[in-house]
């Protein structure tokens, strides 16, 4: 089951410990993915912390939010590049997207295997995706302190093979979030020297979060229901402007 939205935004953007694990996990993913110039990010679950990066070069960002999570407009002060959605039929034409981003959506969901397999349809030619996890050999996993207690950890096993069974390709991983899940000052001041002499550990007393970057195999999973062409796709995102109100999804 999802988190709520409200949660969700009062954790990475109103915590201290919230915006500590932010800046751990964007920075990881900037060094797989320094730039995206003139390509289409998209984040899915809640992932838009992680995309502010790519805002100023990409062709676009879009942050697809899941119905029972509910959506907030993002980013604060610009146009709004937020989306509610279906946890598994997204408004986005088949093979149009060159990064994908995904936070806060594969534990989470009800449906798993048809939320991958949105994702492989969605993803071009060639393209990338990372998924951002819970590591069930961390201590993030055990903590309902952080949104990375809910939800469904994984051994890096598990998320590779699911991955596989999807087709897609590991091209790498990697462990962070060190930190023990704590507000406490003593752990945020420790955190970068926590996060240097984490990436010396193996992965099974790794930190709290899983990172898995895979590229797309062209040979199509075998699967039913989701080779159909998205009636009504997400064109652009030109004019729309951020509301004043969190929204909801489902209702």
């Amino acid at each position: 089951m999802h988190l709520d939205v409200l949660d969700l935004r009062n954790f990475y953007y109103r915590s201290a410990l919230g915006r500590g694990a932010q800046k751990v996990i964007r920075d990881e993913l900037t060094l797989i993915w320094p730039e995206a110039k003139g390509q289409t990010v998209v984040g899915f679950g809640f992932a838009v912390p992680l995309l502010r990066p790519y805002l100023k070069d990409a062709r676009r960002v879009i942050g697809l939010m899941p119905g029972p999570q509910g959506v907030m407009p993002w980013p604060a002060g610009q146009p709004n590049i937020s989306v509610l959605c279906e946890d598994v039929f997204w408004p986005i034409q088949t093979g149009q997207v060159d990064k994908l981003v995904v936070m806060h959506g594969l534990e989470t969901s009800d449906n798993p295997d048809a939320l991958l397999d949105e994702c492989w349809r969605v993803l071009g030619p060639g393209g990338r995706a990372v998924f951002v996890v819970p590591n069930r050999a961390g201590l993030w996993s055990r903590s309902d302190k952080t949104p990375f207690g809910f939800g469904r950890p994984f051994s890096l096993g598990q998320l590779d093979g699911l991955l596989r069974r999807h087709q897609f390709v590991t091209e790498r991983s990697k462990s962070m979030l060190y930190q023990p899940p704590s507000h406490r000052r003593i752990w945020r001041k420790l955190s970068g020297l926590l996060e240097r002499g984490g990436h010396k550990l193996p992965y099974i007393t790794a930190g709290g979060v899983l990172m898995v970057e895979v590229s797309k195999q062209m040979a199509a999973p075998k699967r039913g229901g989701l080779t159909e062409v998205v009636k009504r796709p997400l064109r652009a995102f030109d004019g729309i402007t951020a509301t004043p109100e969190t929204a909801r999804g489902g209702s």
